[in-house]
């Protein structure tokens, strides 16, 4: 067995394939049943991707009240949920313009009080948002229910729950 050297970390990384909204919100679900507070999960996808679709998905797992409507934070940058087994604060990043006012959010210090984060287009601000789960959606150019969507780790907040989570997704994943 070759061992990762100890300054390279290990890119841990997951593929899968929705064939339909169903699909996105029983990966979402799947996630959401692992998620610990202090989490942060990053939504990486292009307009229309999905990403909106996967945080219901999530939202709904976490026993989100059925009143509490889940939809992108665009325009309010954070909608905050409180009614689940854990809070959850959904951000969408898209108009903001520089790393400062990502930072503003204070997102880490919102999970630090015991919530999990669900970023839109997050992965532009990486450095700022520190470590945490990324999930990429594309939508299929050929069949506009399908998303392809790959999980990725960054950091070692999910190595206790890696295989669980493999485990869990299995039954999306692309063989």
């Amino acid at each position: 067995m070759r061992h990762q050297p100890a300054n390279i970390p290990a890119v841990l990384v997951i593929e899968l394939r929705a064939s339909d909204l169903g699909d996105t919100h029983a990966i979402a679900s799947a996630i959401a049943g692992l998620v610990r507070p202090r989490d942060l999960i990053v939504l990486v996808g292009e307009m229309g991707a999905g990403k909106t679709a996967f945080a219901t998905g999530f939202a709904k797992a976490l026993g989100m009240h059925g009143d509490d409507h889940v939809s992108s934070p665009t325009f309010t940058l954070m909608h905050s949920y409180t009614s689940g087994r854990i809070p959850l604060h959904h951000v969408d990043l898209y108009r903001l313009t520089s790393l400062a006012e990502v930072a503003d959010l204070g997102i880490r210090e919102l999970l630090d009080m015991g919530a999990v984060g669900l970023v839109e287009w997050g992965d532009v601000a990486s450095e700022v948002l520190g470590d945490g789960l990324s999930v990429t959606l594309v939508a299929d150019e050929d069949d506009e229910d399908v998303r392809m969507i790959t999980v990725e780790v960054e950091g070692h907040a999910w190595d206790t729950r890696w295989e669980l989570l493999k485990n869990a997704l299995r039954d999306w994943t692309l063989r």
